[in-house]
């Protein structure tokens, strides 16, 4: 007897050992109801799905079966799956369509999409999740913190998996993993929903050399960046708002026809404006906690003004809000940009305060 049950458990270990992992394919079949989904981000709902175009946006549904179903829409994109907190498959630039996730052991599964690439060009769909064979549809996850993160390419993740800095615009694009940046990785320690609010190359008052475009204060109102509509969401109250933006403002000398002649001007018009944007923000967020961060590029230049930002809202009668120098990064990623690693020493330079501050958890 102890023989046949030493060979049937080590059939099962050697069973276990060469199982094939989950998978992720197109599919032709048909999708059956709707999971519920939980959605980190701005979106817009269609017919189609989600449309979304800021970064970072992730999906998220739980079931109970051995399989679901997934749509993805119409957009150039990388999407990184995951079920119970391990990843599954990385989709580069998928085919529009149906997609099983199969394999799964018999029981409770939660599955998340991330959005891993930047969509500035255009936005992009995904369809959502649908129970498969057997498959029974649970409560979508849900947490009960939320932080938002405003920026610039910092925020963004642009080109953070890279290997080099000399990167193509193929490449930045393709190395830029916003499920691997610093926004993840701290809500990740809190336990938080998050949005990443965030534009590569974009400023305050000014966009990286002077660039014709949107500066995120003027994008940031709307759902995708038609400015079509504005967003709003009732459940979206963020007890912490982390901004980094100022990198693209200050670390180009000014050109012949721009609106600041000089270089006081220019920071004159930006601590205004910043200053001015937190308040909105504040407005609709009072007890919300505002932790202003910046890097020492530019010699100490972009710091020293979000120093001053910081200042001139406390001395306006802002509470709660506080300034972070980051420094000590290497930028080894895409065009001297924060790698993975600098990602991590970012949110453990963020995390010091909000270790400092439990407040912003707990504050009616």
């Amino acid at each position: 007897m102890k023989t046949i049950l030493g060979l049937f458990a080590a059939t099962l270990l050697s069973t276990s050992a060469i199982a094939a992992p989950p998978t992720v394919t197109p599919t032709t079949g048909k999708a059956g109801a709707v999971l519920p989904t939980h959605v980190g981000g701005r979106v817009a709902r269609t017919a189609e799905g989600y449309t979304r175009q800021w970064p970072g946006t992730y999906f998220e549904a739980a079931f109970r079966g051995p399989s679901a179903l997934m749509k993805i829409g119409a957009g150039d994109v990388i999407l990184r799956v995951s079920v119970d907190g391990a990843p599954v498959a990385k989709l580069v630039k998928p085919k529009s369509g149906l997609y099983r996730v199969a394999g799964l052991a018999n029981g409770r599964h939660t599955i998340r999409v991330d959005v891993a690439s930047e969509s500035q060009a255009a936005p992009t769909v995904f369809g959502g999740f649908y129970a498969g064979p057997e498959t029974r549809a649970l409560p979508a996850p849900a947490r009960t913190r939320q932080i938002e993160f405003i920026g610039d390419s910092h925020t963004v993740g642009y080109g953070n998996i890279s290997t080099k800095r000399d990167c193509t615009q193929d490449e930045v694009w393709a190395t830029t993993d916003a499920s691997q940046a610093m926004p993840a990785l701290t809500a990740r320690r809190y336990g938080a929903d998050y949005q990443v609010n965030a534009i590569s190359g974009r400023g305050i008052v000014r966009n990286y050399d002077g660039m014709a475009a949107d500066t995120v204060p003027v994008a940031y109102p709307f759902t995708l960046f038609d400015k079509a509509t504005r967003y709003a969401d009732p459940a979206w109250r963020p007890r912490l708002f982390v901004i980094a933006l100022g990198t693209n403002d200050f670390t180009t000398p000014l050109h012949p026809g721009e609106p600041w002649k000089t270089r006081d001007a220019l920071h004159a018009d930006y601590e205004q404006h910043y200053v001015d944007f937190v308040k909105r923000l504040r407005a609709q967020n009072p007890h919300a906690h505002v932790l202003l961060w910046a890097t020492d590029m530019a010699d100490g230049e972009i710091a020293s003004e979000v120093g001053k930002v910081a200042a001139r809202l406390k001395a306006e009668g802002q509470r709660d809000v506080a300034f972070v120098p980051v420094t000590g990064l290497a930028f080894t990623g895409c065009h001297a940009h924060p790698s993975t690693a600098d990602d991590a020493r970012i949110r453990t330079a963020l995390s010091t305060y909000i270790d400092a501050h439990p407040e912003i958890w707990t504050h009616k």
